[in-house]
């Protein structure tokens, strides 16, 4: 046997050894959790976290932390202290990005300022006054791009507000109206189709977005609520 062989032979063997305890302990504390908490849901992912002995559970992209028996389980923010970094948020954040350019933009209308060149995704209800906020505060934006998906998600009137909005001439004017000067699109046509709005909410319900304003920027991070102006600038020019 060559010494390339042996030395091939002795890494595979010590893969071996510390994935055995590693599979192990997952297989653990999946089944004493899934036994214990089965209300918590299935549960997709189990990682090591960079504390000693604590493990991270995700069941979607909710985040709980347990021991490698899975005896205890905590819901709540990781903070590494040193490097002043919440690693929940960091990972939430990297389970929820929305790939920009997968979106379906022919299902927004698009409103642009400037040379256009900052891009960004809103999904946003009518009857949403934390939306009517939102949309003072984006007028203070310019050089940007505005794909703006109609997300009707509280109610029949927010159905029909949205119908009427996405069937007008101009769809941004009747959407600025309604929301800086409380002026009423007129009723749509009967014949319009607005099948959009339905496909709009089933592609938030994918992505899991549970409330508006929700914004989504270019590198793929989502924003909830209504941030300011500066906040949004701010955002902007990371995800350049």
């Amino acid at each position: 046997m060559t010494r390339m062989t042996t030395g091939l032979l002795a890494a595979l063997l010590a893969t071996t050894l510390l994935a055995g305890p590693a599979a192990a302990q997952e297989a653990a504390i999946r089944k004493n959790l899934g036994e214990r908490l089965p209300q918590i849901g299935k549960i997709d992912e189990v990682t090591r976290t960079p504390m000693a002995g604590l493990f991270e559970v995700r069941v979607g992209s909710d985040l709980y932390y347990t021991d490698a028996e899975g005896n205890y389980l905590i819901h709540g923010q990781m903070i590494d202290a040193r490097a002043q970094r919440n690693l929940t948020e960091e990972r939430v954040n990297k389970l929820t990005a929305i790939d920009f350019g997968q979106l379906p933009v022919k299902d927004a209308f698009t409103i642009v300022r400037g040379n256009g060149k900052r891009r960004l995704a809103v999904f946003e209800d009518p009857n949403c006054g934390y939306c009517k906020r939102f949309e003072r505060e984006l007028q203070k934006l310019d050089n940007v791009t505005i794909h703006m998906f109609l997300y009707p998600i509280l109610g029949n009137d927010s159905v029909e507000k949205s119908r009427n909005i996405w069937c007008a001439k101009d769809k941004a004017k009747a959407w600025q109206d309604w929301m800086l000067r409380d002026q009423a699109a007129p009723a749509a046509a009967a014949a319009c189709d607005a099948s959009a709005l339905e496909r709009n909410r089933e592609l938030g319900r994918k992505h899991q977005v549970t409330g508006t304003p929700t914004l989504v920027f270019a590198d793929g991070t989502r924003v909830p609520g209504a941030i300011n102006a500066a906040q949004v600038e701010k955002q902007l020019s990371q995800a350049q």
